[in-house]
Protein backbone atom coordinates (compact mmCIF):
# COMPACT_ATOMS: atom_id res chain seq x y z
CA UNK A 1 0.00 0.00 0.00
CA UNK A 2 1.22 3.50 -0.84
CA UNK A 3 0.47 6.53 1.31
CA UNK A 4 0.87 9.90 -0.43
CA UNK A 5 1.01 12.89 1.91
CA UNK A 6 0.79 16.64 1.45
CA UNK A 7 -0.12 19.61 3.60
CA UNK A 8 -2.25 22.73 3.52
CA UNK A 9 -2.01 25.88 5.61
CA UNK A 10 1.36 25.29 7.27
CA UNK A 11 2.55 28.70 6.12
CA UNK A 12 -0.27 30.30 8.20
CA UNK A 13 -0.99 32.74 5.40
CA UNK A 14 -4.48 32.30 3.99
CA UNK A 15 -6.10 29.14 5.35
CA UNK A 16 -8.00 28.59 8.61
CA UNK A 17 -6.21 25.43 9.77
CA UNK A 18 -3.10 23.37 9.24
CA UNK A 19 -3.96 20.12 7.49
CA UNK A 20 -1.67 17.14 7.05
CA UNK A 21 -3.50 14.85 4.63
CA UNK A 22 -2.80 11.55 2.98
CA UNK A 23 -4.40 9.20 0.52
CA UNK A 24 -3.93 5.44 0.53
CA UNK A 25 -3.70 3.82 -2.89
CA UNK A 26 -3.11 0.16 -3.61
CA UNK A 27 -0.05 -0.33 -5.79
CA UNK A 28 -2.20 -2.46 -8.09
CA UNK A 29 -4.56 0.49 -8.62
CA UNK A 30 -2.05 3.34 -8.79
CA UNK A 31 -1.32 3.34 -12.51
CA UNK A 32 -4.99 2.93 -13.41
CA UNK A 33 -5.78 5.86 -11.11
CA UNK A 34 -3.13 8.01 -12.81
CA UNK A 35 -4.42 7.05 -16.25
CA UNK A 36 -7.97 7.97 -15.21
CA UNK A 37 -6.78 11.40 -14.06
CA UNK A 38 -4.95 11.92 -17.36
CA UNK A 39 -8.08 10.97 -19.31
CA UNK A 40 -10.09 13.45 -17.24
CA UNK A 41 -7.59 16.20 -18.08
CA UNK A 42 -8.13 15.64 -21.79
CA UNK A 43 -11.88 15.37 -21.30
CA UNK A 44 -12.19 18.70 -19.49
CA UNK A 45 -9.25 20.73 -20.85
CA UNK A 46 -8.39 19.14 -24.18
CA UNK A 47 -4.77 18.56 -23.18
CA UNK A 48 -2.51 17.40 -20.37
CA UNK A 49 -2.22 19.90 -17.51
CA UNK A 50 1.46 19.03 -17.15
CA UNK A 51 1.97 19.87 -20.82
CA UNK A 52 0.18 23.15 -20.20
CA UNK A 53 2.36 23.93 -17.17
CA UNK A 54 -0.67 23.89 -14.85
CA UNK A 55 -0.12 21.98 -11.60
CA UNK A 56 -3.09 20.15 -10.10
CA UNK A 57 -3.15 21.97 -6.76
CA UNK A 58 -6.16 22.68 -4.56
CA UNK A 59 -5.06 26.24 -3.87
CA UNK A 60 -5.01 26.95 -7.60
CA UNK A 61 -7.88 24.86 -8.92
CA UNK A 62 -10.30 25.90 -6.16
CA UNK A 63 -9.27 29.47 -5.47
CA UNK A 64 -12.02 32.08 -5.15
CA UNK A 65 -11.26 33.46 -8.61
CA UNK A 66 -12.16 30.10 -10.18
CA UNK A 67 -15.71 30.30 -8.84
CA UNK A 68 -16.06 33.98 -9.70
CA UNK A 69 -15.08 33.38 -13.31
CA UNK A 70 -17.29 30.29 -13.58
CA UNK A 71 -20.30 32.32 -12.46
CA UNK A 72 -19.77 35.14 -14.97
CA UNK A 73 -21.50 33.27 -17.79
CA UNK A 74 -24.11 30.63 -18.45
CA UNK A 75 -23.01 26.98 -18.23
CA UNK A 76 -21.06 26.05 -21.36
CA UNK A 77 -21.58 22.65 -22.98
CA UNK A 78 -18.67 20.28 -22.42
CA UNK A 79 -17.40 20.02 -26.05
CA UNK A 80 -17.28 23.80 -26.52
CA UNK A 81 -15.89 24.31 -23.02
CA UNK A 82 -13.10 21.82 -23.70
CA UNK A 83 -12.14 23.59 -26.93
CA UNK A 84 -12.13 26.98 -25.21
CA UNK A 85 -9.94 25.63 -22.40
CA UNK A 86 -7.47 24.04 -24.81
CA UNK A 87 -7.06 27.29 -26.75
CA UNK A 88 -6.59 29.22 -23.48
CA UNK A 89 -3.96 26.78 -22.19
CA UNK A 90 -2.11 26.69 -25.51
CA UNK A 91 -2.05 30.48 -25.50
CA UNK A 92 -0.57 30.40 -22.01
CA UNK A 93 2.19 28.06 -23.19
CA UNK A 94 2.91 30.32 -26.18
CA UNK A 95 3.02 33.45 -24.03
CA UNK A 96 5.44 31.91 -21.51
CA UNK A 97 7.67 30.57 -24.28
CA UNK A 98 7.84 33.91 -26.07
CA UNK A 99 7.87 36.11 -22.97
CA UNK A 100 4.62 37.71 -24.08
CA UNK A 101 1.29 38.52 -22.45
CA UNK A 102 -1.37 35.86 -23.02
CA UNK A 103 -4.28 36.98 -25.18
CA UNK A 104 -7.44 35.33 -23.87
CA UNK A 105 -11.15 36.07 -24.06
CA UNK A 106 -13.68 36.42 -21.29
CA UNK A 107 -15.56 33.35 -22.56
CA UNK A 108 -12.36 31.29 -22.41
CA UNK A 109 -11.86 32.34 -18.78
CA UNK A 110 -15.46 31.47 -17.91
CA UNK A 111 -15.03 28.08 -19.58
CA UNK A 112 -11.79 27.46 -17.70
CA UNK A 113 -13.39 28.30 -14.36
CA UNK A 114 -16.32 25.98 -15.03
CA UNK A 115 -14.04 23.20 -16.27
CA UNK A 116 -11.83 23.39 -13.19
CA UNK A 117 -14.81 22.92 -10.88
CA UNK A 118 -16.21 19.99 -12.86
CA UNK A 119 -12.74 18.47 -13.12
CA UNK A 120 -12.31 18.44 -9.33
CA UNK A 121 -15.71 16.77 -8.93
CA UNK A 122 -14.50 14.12 -11.36
CA UNK A 123 -11.23 13.64 -9.45
CA UNK A 124 -13.11 12.76 -6.28
CA UNK A 125 -15.28 10.36 -8.28
CA UNK A 126 -12.11 8.75 -9.66
CA UNK A 127 -10.65 8.37 -6.18
CA UNK A 128 -13.85 6.69 -5.02
CA UNK A 129 -13.80 4.38 -8.04
CA UNK A 130 -10.30 3.19 -7.23
CA UNK A 131 -11.08 2.73 -3.53
CA UNK A 132 -8.78 5.47 -2.31
CA UNK A 133 -8.97 6.11 1.43
CA UNK A 134 -8.34 9.56 2.88
CA UNK A 135 -6.59 10.46 6.11
CA UNK A 136 -6.05 13.90 7.61
CA UNK A 137 -5.05 15.71 10.77
CA UNK A 138 -6.80 19.07 10.94
CA UNK A 139 -4.81 21.20 13.37
CA UNK A 140 -5.54 24.47 15.15
CA UNK A 141 -2.99 27.02 13.94
CA UNK A 142 -2.38 28.03 17.57
CA UNK A 143 -1.89 24.45 18.79
CA UNK A 144 1.12 24.17 21.16
CA UNK A 145 4.15 22.50 19.55
CA UNK A 146 6.66 20.06 21.10
CA UNK A 147 9.56 21.83 22.81
CA UNK A 148 11.96 19.07 21.77
CA UNK A 149 12.68 19.42 18.02
CA UNK A 150 13.58 15.72 17.85
CA UNK A 151 9.99 14.68 18.62
CA UNK A 152 7.71 13.65 15.80
CA UNK A 153 4.63 15.85 16.08
CA UNK A 154 1.32 14.36 17.14
CA UNK A 155 -0.34 15.01 13.77
CA UNK A 156 2.27 12.75 12.17
CA UNK A 157 2.08 10.05 14.86
CA UNK A 158 -1.72 9.98 14.78
CA UNK A 159 -1.68 9.78 11.00
CA UNK A 160 0.78 6.86 11.24
CA UNK A 161 -1.55 5.20 13.74
CA UNK A 162 -4.47 5.40 11.30
CA UNK A 163 -2.30 4.14 8.44
CA UNK A 164 -1.21 1.24 10.63
CA UNK A 165 -4.78 0.31 11.57
CA UNK A 166 -5.81 0.50 7.92
CA UNK A 167 -3.02 -1.91 6.97
CA UNK A 168 -4.05 -4.27 9.76
CA UNK A 169 -7.62 -4.23 8.50
CA UNK A 170 -6.55 -5.08 4.94
CA UNK A 171 -4.54 -8.20 5.74
CA UNK A 172 -1.96 -9.90 7.90
CA UNK A 173 0.96 -9.25 5.55
CA UNK A 174 0.02 -5.81 4.19
CA UNK A 175 2.76 -3.18 4.47
CA UNK A 176 3.01 0.45 3.45
CA UNK A 177 5.38 3.04 2.00
CA UNK A 178 5.03 6.77 2.71
CA UNK A 179 5.57 9.33 -0.06
CA UNK A 180 5.78 13.04 0.80
CA UNK A 181 5.69 16.15 -1.28
CA UNK A 182 9.31 17.27 -1.21
CA UNK A 183 10.13 19.88 1.42
CA UNK A 184 13.34 21.87 1.42
CA UNK A 185 16.25 19.53 2.11
CA UNK A 186 16.77 20.71 5.69
CA UNK A 187 13.12 20.07 6.61
CA UNK A 188 13.17 16.74 4.78
CA UNK A 189 16.22 15.59 6.76
CA UNK A 190 14.64 16.68 10.03
CA UNK A 191 11.47 14.75 9.24
CA UNK A 192 13.44 11.63 8.28
CA UNK A 193 15.37 11.85 11.57
CA UNK A 194 12.14 12.33 13.54
CA UNK A 195 10.52 9.32 11.88
CA UNK A 196 13.60 7.21 12.55
CA UNK A 197 13.82 8.24 16.20
CA UNK A 198 10.11 7.63 16.75
CA UNK A 199 10.31 4.11 15.31
CA UNK A 200 13.59 3.22 17.06
CA UNK A 201 13.12 4.84 20.46
CA UNK A 202 9.42 4.37 21.27
CA UNK A 203 7.54 1.12 21.66
CA UNK A 204 4.57 2.42 19.67
CA UNK A 205 6.80 3.60 16.85
CA UNK A 206 8.62 0.26 16.82
CA UNK A 207 5.28 -1.54 16.43
CA UNK A 208 4.23 0.82 13.62
CA UNK A 209 7.48 0.10 11.76
CA UNK A 210 6.49 -3.56 11.47
CA UNK A 211 4.06 -2.51 8.74
CA UNK A 212 5.17 0.98 7.66
CA UNK A 213 8.69 1.64 6.35
CA UNK A 214 9.86 4.44 8.69
CA UNK A 215 11.95 6.27 6.10
CA UNK A 216 9.60 8.25 3.84
CA UNK A 217 10.23 8.98 0.19
CA UNK A 218 10.18 12.58 -1.08
CA UNK A 219 9.04 13.50 -4.59
CA UNK A 220 8.28 16.62 -6.61
CA UNK A 221 4.54 17.17 -6.40
CA UNK A 222 4.30 18.60 -9.92
CA UNK A 223 5.59 15.25 -11.23
CA UNK A 224 3.54 13.00 -8.94
CA UNK A 225 -0.19 12.79 -9.56
CA UNK A 226 -1.09 11.06 -6.29
CA UNK A 227 0.66 13.71 -4.16
CA UNK A 228 -1.35 16.35 -6.01
CA UNK A 229 -4.52 14.44 -5.14
CA UNK A 230 -3.43 14.45 -1.49
CA UNK A 231 -2.98 18.23 -1.75
CA UNK A 232 -6.49 18.52 -3.17
CA UNK A 233 -7.86 16.49 -0.25
CA UNK A 234 -5.97 18.66 2.25
CA UNK A 235 -7.24 21.92 0.75
CA UNK A 236 -10.83 20.68 0.45
CA UNK A 237 -10.91 19.54 4.08
CA UNK A 238 -9.25 22.76 5.25
CA UNK A 239 -11.96 24.94 3.74
CA UNK A 240 -14.92 22.59 3.46
CA UNK A 241 -15.21 20.48 6.64
CA UNK A 242 -15.68 21.34 10.31
CA UNK A 243 -15.45 18.73 13.06
CA UNK A 244 -16.29 19.18 16.75
CA UNK A 245 -14.56 22.21 18.32
CA UNK A 246 -13.58 23.65 14.94
CA UNK A 247 -15.05 27.15 14.74
CA UNK A 248 -13.32 28.84 11.79
CA UNK A 249 -15.63 29.68 8.86
CA UNK A 250 -15.73 27.54 5.74
CA UNK A 251 -15.93 28.64 2.16
CA UNK A 252 -19.46 27.43 1.33
CA UNK A 253 -18.61 26.73 -2.31
CA UNK A 254 -15.94 24.26 -1.13
CA UNK A 255 -18.17 22.31 1.24
CA UNK A 256 -19.18 19.78 -1.47
CA UNK A 257 -15.49 19.03 -2.08
CA UNK A 258 -14.80 18.80 1.64
CA UNK A 259 -17.72 16.39 1.96
CA UNK A 260 -16.38 14.30 -0.92
CA UNK A 261 -12.95 14.06 0.73
CA UNK A 262 -14.53 13.29 4.10
CA UNK A 263 -16.70 10.49 2.71
CA UNK A 264 -13.57 8.69 1.50
CA UNK A 265 -12.05 8.67 4.99
CA UNK A 266 -10.87 5.53 6.72
CA UNK A 267 -13.07 4.31 9.58
CA UNK A 268 -11.96 1.39 11.73
CA UNK A 269 -12.78 -0.24 15.07
CA UNK A 270 -10.30 -0.70 17.90
CA UNK A 271 -10.56 -1.39 21.67
CA UNK A 272 -10.54 1.71 23.85
CA UNK A 273 -7.30 1.89 25.85
CA UNK A 274 -9.20 2.63 29.09
CA UNK A 275 -12.48 0.71 28.86
CA UNK A 276 -11.46 -2.07 26.49
CA UNK A 277 -14.68 -1.58 24.55
CA UNK A 278 -14.54 -1.27 20.78
CA UNK A 279 -14.81 2.27 19.43
CA UNK A 280 -14.61 3.90 16.03
CA UNK A 281 -11.25 5.22 14.86
CA UNK A 282 -11.51 7.89 12.17
CA UNK A 283 -8.97 8.69 9.50
CA UNK A 284 -9.92 12.38 9.57
CA UNK A 285 -9.59 14.05 12.97
CA UNK A 286 -8.97 17.38 14.73
CA UNK A 287 -6.08 18.29 17.05
CA UNK A 288 -5.62 21.42 19.16
CA UNK A 289 -2.38 20.33 20.89
CA UNK A 290 0.63 18.78 19.15
CA UNK A 291 2.74 18.12 22.24
CA UNK A 292 3.54 14.60 23.50
CA UNK A 293 1.97 13.47 26.77
CA UNK A 294 5.15 14.23 28.70
CA UNK A 295 4.93 17.93 27.81
CA UNK A 296 1.21 18.44 28.37
CA UNK A 297 -0.14 19.76 31.69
Amino acid sequence: MLFFIDESGHDHKATPYEVLAGIAVSESNLWNLIEAVRAAEFRFFGMSLREAGAELKGGKALKTKTFRLASEGDPIDEPERRDLCRVLLEEGVRARTEGDNAKVTRRQLVAYGQARIEFVHELFAIMARFRVKTFAALVDIKAPRPSNPAFLRKDYTYLLERFFYFLEDIGQNETGLIVFDELDKARSRILIDQFGAYCRDTHTGYVRSSRIVPEPFFVHSDLTTAVQLADLVAYSLNWGVRLNRMDKPTRPELEPFGKAAFQLRYVGRRPDSETGEDRNVYGVFYLDDLRPKAERP
